[in-house]
């Protein structure tokens, strides 16, 4: 199980994105934990009035809102009944058992998820605190619901797709419809979320991958110039459909200021991840002696690792990005090495691929491998001195005895008269 809580100040914002999501029946709402009424008969108005009761105790509370994602991975069979428990036992552990929370089970990825929307205003009017609650309080009540529960284990490893996105669809992006303003929506909150980027080019590369893109305009204009940012759904030759939307309009706000405090925090994050992505490139150049861009960038992409170089309209080559989807990382060349900036690795491709072929064996190096793992025979030289011994007198060991002086050999002792 893998839990990921993230504090914001709309909850409405949250309300609706869930909501959308039950809309378009990527989700359905099996828990109002705090509520009147039955959870079939809810309408949004009153969710929201709830929890708008609640933070309005507390003017001072600007941070208001938890939006907390449980997820788990493909092989954990969970009905609803087992979601709302585990659900009850997770926001008793972390401090939130008496807030009240809603819990939707949401369909659009393959493995069970919920999300779990809820304030940390209590009905006293004081502030739970949150500030580190991930490690102080989560990860221990994560680790002991998988114990309870028999849930696969996310301690040391990565949960199989735990994180997966699933790309815009081009065909179906209509201009201007609330669908792709959802679909968009979707995918930068989950980039925003997941993915380890330290700029604006990368984390622009990583929603590329999805189809989206971050438009900055023009350095001559208005918005560049107030640090605007809209996002759009890209065709297959990267050009904008539909209207683009507004960072401000996504709840996450995926702001210029918002992409770069997220790449601060993600520059220590990031540097556990760098050797297992060198080690992979490093095991492409070493099955060829030489090979080209194109393959390079197919055998990248087989093991799941995205290559992308950047050119200018003149078609010059200026920078390349990989983009680890396994590790959910993305990295400048240069920031690996300089061995792999976009200048260094153009100078290690050929024209032409030459794999490296294994050389066959020799009938004498067969003989020879098959000779040094068989085991040799062995000899029992117990049995071999035993047997010798029933055909031939033993060897005596003992002490040869000295003669007598002035005898001679033969020679045999006088009688006495």
């Amino acid at each position: 199980m893998v839990a990921k809580i993230a504090s914001g100040k709309s909850i409405r914002g949250i309300i609706h994105y869930n909501e959308d999501k039950v809309a378009e029946n990527q989700a359905k709402l099996i828990m109002a934990s705090g509520f009147a009424g039955e959870v079939e008969q809810m309408h949004i108005i009153q969710k929201l009035k709830r929890f708008e009761r609640l933070t309005e105790l507390n003017g001072r509370v600007k941070t208001n809102a938890l939006h907390i994602t449980l997820n788990f991975d493909p092989s954990d069979k969970l009905d609803n009944e087992k979601l709302q428990q585990i659900t009850a036992e997770y926001m008793e552990r972390i401090g939130f058992g008496e807030q009240p929370h809603l819990v939707y089970r949401h369909f659009d990825a393959n493995h069970p998820h919920i999300h779990i929307v809820t304030t940390n205003v209590t009905k006293e009017g004081k502030r739970i605190d949150i500030h580190g609650i991930g490690y102080r309080l989560s990860e221990n009540a994560r680790i002991e619901i998988e114990k309870e529960y028999k849930l696969v284990q996310a301690s040391g490893r990565q949960l199989r797709n735990v994180l997966g996105i699933k790309a815009a669809e081009i065909e179906k992006a209509t201009y201007g419809s609330k669908p792709t303003k959802r679909t968009i929506s979707n995918i930068v909150s989950a980039v925003m979320r997941t993915y380890r980027y330290t700029s604006f080019a990368e984390y622009n590369a990583v929603l590329k991958q999805f189809n989206i893109t971050a438009i900055r305009g023009r350095e001559d204009t208005k918005m560049f110039e107030n640090r605007g940012l809209l996002y759009s759904i890209v065709g297959e030759k990267g050009e904008p459909i539909g209207i683009p939307i507004k960072a401000s309009h996504i709840y996450c706000k995926p702001t210029l200021d918002n992409i770069g405090k997220q790449s601060g925090f993600n520059k220590e994050k990031r540097k556990v991840l760098k050797e297992p992505l060198i080690s992979a490139i490093e095991k492409v150049f070493d099955r060829y002696h030489g090979l080209t861009r194109s393959t390079f960038i197919e055998e990248l992409d087989k093991r799941n690792i995205a290559c992308l170089f950047r050119q200018n309209e003149q078609g010059f080559i200026y920078g390349v990005t990989f983009i680890d989807h396994n590790r959910k990382t993305a990295f400048n060349g240069s920031d690996l090495h300089k061995s792999y900036g976009a200048k260094a690795l153009l100078e290690r491709f050929r024209e032409t691929d030459v794999p490296i072929k294994k050389e066959k064996e020799t009938h004498l190096q067969q003989q020879e491998k098959t000779d040094f793992l068989k085991p040799s025979t062995p000899t029992n030289f117990l049995d071999m001195i035993l047997a010798k011994g029933n055909n031939e007198p033993a060897p005596l060991l003992g002490k040869k005895r000295r003669r007598k002086k002035g005898k001679s050999q033969g020679q045999e002792p006088q009688q006495g008269l």
